[in-house]
């Protein structure tokens, strides 16, 4: 079983978490910024489809 044999020192264990905090923060102003766009309406890069107000039934009709 894979055991560590040394404790990590706090330099280490500091430079993992900044890592993982970074990833954290780098995913946040991506979706920060697709939302901001679709608010404001300003995309280019990506299609966007609307919903239309056709109704949800979808062609079937009720009896």
């Amino acid at each position: 079983m894979g055991v560590p044999k040394k404790r990590t020192s706090i330099s280490k264990k500091s430079i993992r978490k900044n890592i993982w905090k970074r990833k954290g923060s780098l995913a946040y102003l991506k979706a920060f910024s697709l939302g901001k766009s679709l608010l404001t309406e300003n995309y280019k890069s990506f299609f966007y489809r609307q919903k239309t107000s056709t109704g949800s039934s979808r062609g079937l009709k009720k009896k």
